[in-house]
């Protein structure tokens, strides 16, 4: 069954390597960044974990834990870390679960048939402190994921989880937002008092409130 935005993401326990994890017991209070790679040993995913491990301070700044799913064995998973670690310049510094069972690919719909049916597609869930789906995003085998976007992302679902605005396109941390629909104009200047730009009556602007 497909996961949606604001379902509550399926718990589970898992063997990785960094021990037994139940899934909502790890992520605590915090946010969730749970990725999954077709198969160990490939190309495309060993620069996809190296990046990860690299933008470590980056998630930890926005308190959010990276984890990484892929239907290969625990073995098999130490044995590419070196290969990561090697390749990419860095230390692989977060779990991968080990899911032979394809337990977890199928509880978050992992695996697409039309696309292979045996491994899982390159699947994105950020997940809220609530436990509940902020995000999905699906790439295809073929094409690596852009973890500054993913970052991006996280950055306006936090700013947007505790203010009433919206972020535009192409968005950057920093850079204005949008005023949220449900606020009348006459009332913007008393929850948003650094100013705001009447665009048109339904496109409000205002400068990043947590700045």
């Amino acid at each position: 069954m497909a996961i949606r935005l604001g379902d509550i993401a399926p718990d589970f326990t898992a063997e990785t390597t960094e021990g037994t994890i139940n899934f909502h017991e790890w992520l605590g209070d915090g946010w969730g960044l749970l990725f999954s790679h077709p198969a160990d040993y490939t190309p495309v995913c060993t620069t996809e974990l190296g990046r990860t491990a690299q933008l470590k301070s980056e998630f930890e700044k926005r308190g959010v834990k990276a984890i990484a799913v892929s239907v290969d064995g625990l073995e098999s998973h130490k044995g590419w870390i070196n290969d990561i670690n090697e390749t990419q310049n860095t230390s692989v510094n977060f779990p991968i679960i080990a899911d032979e069972d394809k337990k977890v690919a199928n509880l978050y719909d992992m695996i697409h048939p039309n696309a292979n049916d045996t491994l899982t597609v390159r699947s994105v869930f950020v997940i809220g402190p609530d436990k509940k789906v902020k995000l999905t995003l699906t790439y295809p085998a073929s094409t690596g994921r852009n973890f500054l976007e993913i970052l991006r992302v996280i950055d306006s679902l936090q700013l947007t989880a505790n203010y009433s605005v919206a972020t535009p396109a192409d968005w950057k941390d920093g850079e204005d937002v949008v005023v949220s629909p449900a606020i009348a104009t006459e009332d913007i200047p008393a929850k948003f008092p650094k100013g705001h730009k009447v665009v048109k009556p339904y496109l409000r602007t205002t400068p990043q409130p947590n700045k």
